[in-house]
């Protein structure tokens, strides 16, 4: 049940009332991503990053002031490298953020588990990124074949993860 006063919601819930739209607003994320966060349950205006096999931008935005946002990462899907760690998943949580989603890969996740943090990635690898300070950020990105804009919102529970160009609760 959705409940925009509490902030409660279920993505079923959000399917099932948005699943005639045909504007492109609504959209679900494939079932591939994993979940290593201590918070199963989150939500929030998307910002987006987008890199490969070097997570610069990732780090410098979880730096900043997260805002109850939710940072989307599309690493193209690699499995060469992590683009999030503990270290990381520690300034995320510090900072405000109610969550990362990675087309990419974490690792320490351990360390991760303990934060309270909405983390999805599609592995696990435990060799770092290199440090080239590449990539872009507030760009339209693309999760496993889904669009995701900054300004987006994207909900996330133990049943999948819904974007939408608007907020639903």
């Amino acid at each position: 049940m959705t409940s925009s006063a509490t902030g409660i919601f279920s993505t079923c819930d959000l399917c099932d009332a948005n699943r005639h739209d045909v504007s492109g607003d609504f959209r679900v994320l494939p079932p591939v991503f994993l979940d290593f966060g201590a918070t199963r349950t989150f939500c929030g205006a998307v910002a987006t990053v987008k890199c490969f096999e070097d997570n610069s931008l990732v780090k410098a935005t979880l730096d900043t002031d997260g805002r109850g946002r939710v940072l989307v990462v599309d690493g193209g899907g690699s499995l060469r490298h992590a683009l999030l760690g503990g270290n990381l998943g520690a300034a995320a949580a510090r900072n405000g953020w109610a969550g990362v989603v990675i087309d990419g890969c974490v690792r320490d996740v351990a360390e991760l588990a303990l934060h309270k943090l909405g983390i999805r990635a599609i592995a696990v690898m435990p060799l770092p990124t290199e440090k080239r300070n590449q990539g872009q950020s507030d760009v339209p990105v693309q999760l496993q074949g889904v669009r995701v804009r900054p300004g987006d919102w994207l909900y996330a529970d133990r049943d999948g993860i819904v974007v939408s160009s608007k907020a639903l609760v």
